[in-house]
């Protein structure tokens, strides 16, 4: 199926749609996105997180729905001790979400100028773009490995 909006959301049926709200997302922005990555659990290969943002930070952390295992995203790491993160959810309240990263890049360059996080819940299929910042990281391919 495809995405569909009804009033001011968007519904989705698979992972992979979450790409499709990100782009038209951060084509408004003015830095569409370039290359895309989905989370996946480093320890179980788990694909249902929990989130937390600081967008004012730039930095987010998912923790696997199934083992509890936290990851920090992209560079966060660096900004995890003046992160204040606020938890996220769906409208529907569900908090095990899909993630799914995206990154705009320089002009002719392989370094990230923008990051976008992305969620859909897999109960009610709502998915949209849950955190956006500047992002100033040399080598997209190692951003996007941390997603």
């Amino acid at each position: 199926m495809a995405v569909r909006k009804k009033g001011e959301y968007y519904y989705a049926d698979s992972q992979l749609e979450i790409r499709e709200v990100l782009a038209e997302y951060s084509a408004d922005n003015a830095y569409p996105i370039d290359h895309f990555a989905d989370a996946e659990c480093d320890e179980c290969g788990g694909r249902l997180f929990a989130l937390e943002l600081d967008d004012l930070q730039g930095a987010a952390v998912r923790i696997c729905a199934a083992c509890e295992s936290e990851h920090a995203i992209g560079d966060s790491e660096d900004y995890l001790d003046e992160a204040e993160f606020e938890g996220c959810e769906c409208i529907c309240g569900c908090e095990a979400l899909e993630i799914t990263g995206g990154v705009a890049l320089y002009d002719g360059s392989e370094d990230v100028r923008w990051l976008y996080i992305g969620c859909r819940c897999p109960e009610c299929g709502v998915t949209g773009c849950y955190g956006d910042w500047k992002n100033e990281f040399n080598g997209y391919q190692k951003l996007l490995a941390r997603i």
